[in-house]
């Protein structure tokens, strides 16, 4: 973030990476999607985007032309406009965009101030990860592969939209100078939003719970899945990021009996273009809302004041 005046500040990522799926067209707004996302997780609205290409010398253009026009499909939806990008030689695809957006410096949210009490809303189903490692070794079906693609495919604009519109225009969500105990007079009470992409659910609520000096419930039944998700899991198609993921965040994590080993893992999926979590003192509402607006949001779980472990895992 970068402030340029009283009432605006720029907010800048960065993200690409290899093709995930065989069609190029698909794989370019899946590209876009991830790459707006920390965007909207911070409550910005995108403005301005540059595309990073990387493509074989001797590959046919036509599947380079293909990529580029599904990318630029997302951010004409976002309403963010591509104006230039770098290409270089490379023996393997890379695609993605360096995302420009602007924010109001006393309306951000960021993935610290949790408070106990808050309820943990999850926007979009866990799997992709896995779906995505299947796909590779060709061994997902075709309600699989759709499932995951609309998922990467969907921006979370709509979820940022349903949370920032009753912000009220005096409210100080998450001022730059001010500290994690900062007040939030907004309509949902929304206390800390973040994306969960590569580091997983648990990666990603570990580092929002650290960060707010708090702890959280889980369920683990309640957390939403892919179609395919679990069969994935069950036949061995883990992508190596998601036991990375289990390696270094596992440590902090207790899980009650009952919790099978398939839904355990699931939890450490590194996932592309995934939904919001948003810790959020009226969550009920906001939930309601959320769904109210087609978003298959649902709570997950609770913020409890800082206890050992970390994180309670519940069936």
């Amino acid at each position: 973030m970068y402030q340029i005046a009283p009432d605006q500040a720029l907010v800048q990522t960065v993200d690409f990476f290899t093709p995930i799926v065989d069609d190029p067209y698909t794989f370019g707004q899946i590209a876009a999607t991830n790459s707006l996302s920390d965007i909207y997780a911070m409550g910005g609205k995108p403005l301005t985007a540059l595309a990073m290409v990387c493509f074989p010398d001797k590959a046919d253009l036509e599947i380079l032309e293909r990529i580029l026009a599904g990318g630029l499909s997302k951010m004409i939806e976002a309403g963010c406009t591509v104006i230039g990008g770098h290409s270089i030689r490379d023996e393997e695809t890379k695609f993605g965009y360096s995302v420009t957006g602007l924010i109001h410096p006393k309306k951000i949210y960021a993935n610290q101030g949790a408070q106990p009490g808050d309820g943990l809303i999850l926007t979009k189903a866990l799997g992709t990860g896995v779906i995505s490692t299947a796909i590779k070794k060709e061994k997902a079906r075709p309600e699989w592969i759709e499932a995951a693609v609309t998922s990467m495919t969907t921006l979370n604009k709509r979820a940022a939209d349903v949370v920032t519109s009753h912000v009220g225009a005096d409210a100080l969500v998450r001022p730059v100078e001010q500290s994690s105990t900062a007040h939030y007079p907004d309509a949902y009470a929304v206390h800390a939003m973040t994306d969960i992409t590569g580091f997983g659910l648990i990666g990603h609520l570990r580092e929002m719970l650290l960060a707010s000096n708090v702890s959280a419930t889980i369920s683990a039944g309640a957390v939403p899945l892919l179609a395919g998700a679990l069969e994935c899991i069950q036949q061995g198609h883990l992508p190596g990021g998601l036991k990375n993921n289990r390696d270094f965040a596992e440590c902090t994590v207790e899980y009650a009996a009952e919790v099978p080993e398939d839904l355990r893992t699931i939890l450490y999926d590194p996932q592309t273009a995934g939904g919001l979590l948003i810790a959020a003192a009226n969550g009920g509402q906001l939930l309601s809302n959320l769904q109210a607006a087609a978003i298959p949001a649902v709570q997950i779980g609770e913020i409890r004041p800082k206890t050992k472990p970390l994180i309670s895992v519940t069936r």
